[in-house]
């Protein structure tokens, strides 16, 4: 299976059993998307080799561990040739802080969320980024007061299917 190959509905339950319980067994796995334990194995490792699942991991109850802080922050570069998208970027993934970074269409080039232990962390990530790298021209910084919907997965069955 190449990572063009179009899925079929059972693989789309296997990856939405998956993504809701990435411990799920094969045995549980196979009865709730209807299929006998040897064939799901096969289209799981299938999925696995075709990139369609990028790995396993444990969510984590930040809260728990102590106080952080979210900041979304809104980018706008210097200047708009491909090169200078790519070096954003690959900075961007320097700094541990940085959880998610989106290209965005609009009033600016790049909304980027940091996770850090708080905002004076924030202001020495944002100085040492702005000191280092002169390609920002502007940025306006979202502090997260509350998440009241948080998503750890994405609905397949609705989207692909």
């Amino acid at each position: 299976m190449s990572s063009d190959h179009k899925l079929d509905r059972i693989d789309i339950r296997i990856l939405a059993e998956l993504q809701k319980n990435g411990r799920i067994t094969n045995v549980n796995l196979a009865d709730k998307v209807g299929l006998s334990p040897s064939p799901c194995l096969k289209r799981v490792k299938k999925l696995e080799e075709a990139n369609y699942v990028v790995g396993y991991g444990a969510q984590i109850d930040l809260a728990k561990l102590g106080d952080y802080v979210t900041v979304f922050t809104e980018f706008t570069l210097n200047q708009h040739f491909r090169h200078n998208f790519h070096e954003f970027e690959k900075t961007l993934t320097t700094y541990p802080e940085v959880v998610e970074c989106h290209l965005i269409s609009g009033g600016y080039d790049y909304l980027v969320k940091f996770v850090v232990k708080s905002i004076s962390h924030y202001q020495e990530v944002i100085d040492h980024l702005l000191e280092k790298e002169k390609m920002v021209r502007e940025y306006f910084s979202y502090i997260v007061i509350k998440t009241p919907i948080e998503s750890r997965s994405v609905t397949l069955e609705k989207i692909f299917s």
